[in-house]
């Protein structure tokens, strides 16, 4: 039964889950018949037992509850059936669970049935409750316009059929309609540039340019729902992104309890993800900002799924602190955060940044001794400690060490073409090396030659180190 629609989705509930679902199955509002229950018992308890269920053990748990509808049949039809029902009944347990579960907007529904039922006491008083309890919650999101509508939707009905003549509360449904469709097309807009940028297709978000200009000229960017979305589009695509990006920035630190964690996170991650690309990009001021959004974002525990962090935002915080001059802060953050990297990366990925650390201190022996420590299984983390490795050599005057390092790393490149952009920019890496060790530092024509080659690079991360050694 491993195969069944029914046990795949039987087996992701929680015990919690499980519990609760019993108790749904055993219900008569819900369920009437003795076979889904049966085949539940059987399920729960080879669950306890840690073993699969079986199709012939599963038909023999429900046979002293023979279903009618199965009369004449070969007993695989009859599992089928309870299987069938069974599983209706956990999609239905699962959709009563979605609906409910959110109690305030519950209250919403039930005033509608009130008021279906001419009960206009009962109307009044639930819709008041239902709107106090949404004031009180500190969201100020899509959702929160969308139910505010919602209420007022539920007011107009009430109203057109008690009071005809009198004015009604189409405007505050209009605008309140219009913020929540509003917030929700720009998210939209936001997303599929983001997108965009990993898989390259063309999205047609209709309304968008009419949507930007009726926001801006009606300031309803005041709204953080709508203004964040706004900035953050703006600075997504236009030429010069600064001024949206800065009124952006100091919205979402000044407002960033009025979101949920899920859509504050994404806030964070649009404009993070656009820092690192302006880093990547070599403009200038964009290390501090982008420093300051993940600071904030770790603060507020942002960055965490199921209480983990990625290792390729652990890597990209520790390299930009470094770049802005926080080591200790850095070191600091290693140790702290250390713990939340997932167990097969965890070791290589601290002793990998402590290595930066130590060479940001200029402690060439301890950050080789770093790199010793671990087996680099990830690609990207092999290539920075064989980056580090490069500088510190260079740095060091190991010139025949350098030179044995290039080759194998410019071998290590070839033979891994599944890495585009790394590629280039690691193999870029190697070749403005070996240009340095054999540049004539007295050729000032030929020096200059060579800064303007690398300053005129698109893909090159490690630009600001090739132009120090330059100047040295």
């Amino acid at each position: 039964m491993e195969k069944t629609l029914l046990y795949e989705a039987f087996s992701t509930l929680t015990a919690s889950e499980l519990r609760e679902f019993g108790k749904f199955v055993r219900s008569p509002f819900f369920n009437t018949k003795p076979q889904p229950m049966a085949l539940y018992e059987y399920m729960v308890r080879c669950r306890d037992k840690e073993e699969m269920p079986d199709a012939s053990e599963a038909w023999a748990a429900i046979q002293p509850f023979p279903d009618t509808s199965a009369k004449g049949k070969v007993p695989g039809v009859g599992l089928r059936l309870a299987s069938s029902a069974l599983l209706a009944l956990l999609e239905k347990y699962w959709m009563y669970r979605e609906k409910f579960e959110d109690a305030d907007r519950a209250k919403i529904r039930l005033a509608a049935a009130y008021r279906k039922r001419g009960l206009s006491k009962h109307f009044h008083i639930t819709l008041r409750e239902a709107r106090a309890s949404r004031e009180r919650l500190p969201w100020r999101h899509a959702d929160y316009y969308h139910d505010l509508n919602l209420l007022e939707w539920e007011q107009y009905q009430y109203d057109t059929s008690a009071k005809r003549t009198e004015s009604l509360n189409i405007q505050s449904m209009s605008d309140l309609m219009d913020v929540a469709f509003i917030c929700r097309k720009l998210r939209l807009a936001c997303a599929s540039l983001s997108h965009k940028a990993v898989f390259k297709t063309e999205y047609r978000i209709g309304l968008l340019d009419a949507i930007l200009t009726h926001a801006e000229a009606e300031q309803l960017t005041e709204i953080p729902a709508i203004g964040l979305y706004f900035h953050c589009y703006r600075f997504l695509t236009a030429p010069a992104p600064d001024a949206h990006f800065e009124k952006f920035r100091a919205m979402l630190f000044a407002h960033a309890g009025l979101f949920p964690p899920e859509e504050l996170r994404s806030f964070y991650l649009l404009a993070i993800n656009f820092g690192v690309k302006k880093i990547n990009e070599s403009a200038e001021g964009w290390l501090r900002t982008t420093l300051d959004l993940y600071k904030n974002a770790l603060e507020r525990d942002l960055l965490l799924e199921n209480g983990l962090l990625s290792r390729f935002a652990f890597n990209n915080i520790a390299a930009i602190a470094l770049r802005t001059g926080e080591v200790d802060w850095t070191e600091q953050f290693i140790h702290q955060y250390k713990p939340r990297l997932e167990r097969q990366w965890r070791e290589a990925t601290a002793v990998l940044n402590l290595a930066r650390v130590a060479y940001a201190r200029r402690d060439y022996k301890t950050a080789l001794l770093n790199l010793q420590r671990s087996d680099y299984k990830d690609l990207i983390n092999n290539l920075i400690a064989k980056t580090l490795q490069l500088k510190i050599y260079y740095e060091t005057a190991e010139y025949a060490l350098l030179e044995s390092h290039l080759s194998s790393m410019h071998n290590f490149i070839r033979r891994h073409t599944s890495i585009g952009y790394h590629r280039t920019n690691y193999s870029r890496i190697v070749h403005y090396t070996r240009q340095l060790m054999s540049l004539n530092f007295n050729n000032a024509k030929a020096v200059a030659a060579l800064r303007e080659q690398i300053e005129k690079e698109e893909v090159l991360t490690e630009r600001e180190w090739l132009l120090d050694m330059l100047e040295n």
